[in-house]
């Protein structure tokens, strides 16, 4: 080889390398494929349940009687635990409701209290019997105008992918089985119990535990829990313990939740925390202490808990478990239980 040809030979591979270089360092396991959410900060507590929701009842006074610090807890709460949406269980605005999707009530009472980051996921809220003295369906227009409260109608029902669980899994990997894909569900209908206490409003009723017990009974083999949710309790050991309203729901809930075997029917109106299992197949939850409370009874038989202070509920489930806990302004868990399938 000549030696001018050796030079030049040498010097184009010195320049194709040095072009080569720079690529190469954008190459390889340097480059990263990062989306939003693998940015966006996770609950510091994990668990192995699949769906996590909070439950607040009775709240809407403008942030008075602590609903400010109940809400400002839910927050904290949602940051360090995973939580996929909010149920409220109605009485959402005080003294007398919303006359229009666009009442001031709505920055007042909701938008300017829950305003933690953990706070901004759906919302499925009942109405409660304060909501009926104005507008109700403005609450079900304001679906239009809010991303998170979602009421697309006076009652209605959501079927909730829940899968098995982590600790299913564990136990049938443990048996030397494949884990196969589920598609397990809960059912949440939410209805409207108002209407139920006013003779006037009969029709409607007649017409809403049809719908509701069609519901409950087309439900297939996939949906593992039934959870209904409603302002007016069946039960309670606050002060409507014998109440003309407590009475009436009973009368009208309870033959259906026997038949269709619902598992939780979970409701506000009385301002404390409950868990009731009376006579039959479901357990009553009471959260209704999102702002003014109410006294509780103890000793009542069909109680296995109730406080009279300021908090909300937490439910953790999957396809065998569905964990419940009452926990107060202060973050502290006052009550927990775990029912099984």
């Amino acid at each position: 080889m000549k030696r001018r040809d050796f030079v030049r030979n040498t010097a184009l591979t010195a320049i194709g390398a040095s072009l080569i270089a720079p690529i190469g360092v954008f190459a390889g396991p340097q480059v990263t494929n990062l989306e939003s959410e693998d940015l966006t900060l996770l609950p510091k507590i994990k668990d192995d349940y699949t769906l996590h929701f909070m439950a607040i009842g009775d709240w809407g006074r403008n942030g008075e009687y602590d609903q400010l610090e109940v809400a400002k807890q839910m927050g904290q709460w949602g940051a360090d635990h995973p939580n996929d949406f909010v149920i409220s269980t109605g009485d959402n605005f005080y003294p007398k409701g919303v006359v229009s999707e666009f009442d001031p009530l709505w920055h007042y009472s909701f938008e300017n209290i829950y305003t933690a980051h953990s706070l901004q996921c759906d919302w499925y809220p009942v109405f409660g019997n304060h909501d009926w003295h104005s507008d109700v369906d403005a609450q079900i227009k304001y679906s239009k105008v809010s991303r998170r409260w979602n009421m697309p109608s006076r009652y209605y029902s959501k079927l909730i992918s829940i899968g098995t669980g982590k600790a299913n899994e564990d136990e049938v990997a443990k048996k030397g089985e494949k884990v196969k894909k589920s598609n397990e569900k809960a059912l949440l209908v939410m209805i409207d119990t108002d209407p139920f206490l006013h003779e006037h409003m009969a029709d409607y009723a007649e017409k809403q535990m049809q719908w509701l017990n069609d519901t409950l009974s087309k439900t297939g083999e996939d949906v593992k829990w039934k959870i209904v949710i409603g302002h007016h309790p069946s039960y309670t050991v606050g002060p409507r313990i014998e109440n003309y309203d407590t009475l009436t729901m009973r009368k009208a809930l309870s033959k259906t939740f026997e038949d269709h075997k619902v598992d939780i029917y979970l409701s506000g109106h009385e301002h404390s925390l409950q868990h009731l299992k009376p006579e039959g197949y479901t357990h009553q939850f009471i959260s209704g202490a999102g702002s003014e409370l109410t006294r509780v009874t103890e000793g009542i038989p069909y109680s296995r808990f109730q406080a009279s202070e300021h908090g909300f509920m937490y439910f953790a489930m999957d396809a065998n478990r569905l964990n419940v806990r009452a926990i107060n302004l202060e973050g502290k868990v006052l009550y927990q239980t775990e029912l099984t399938k």
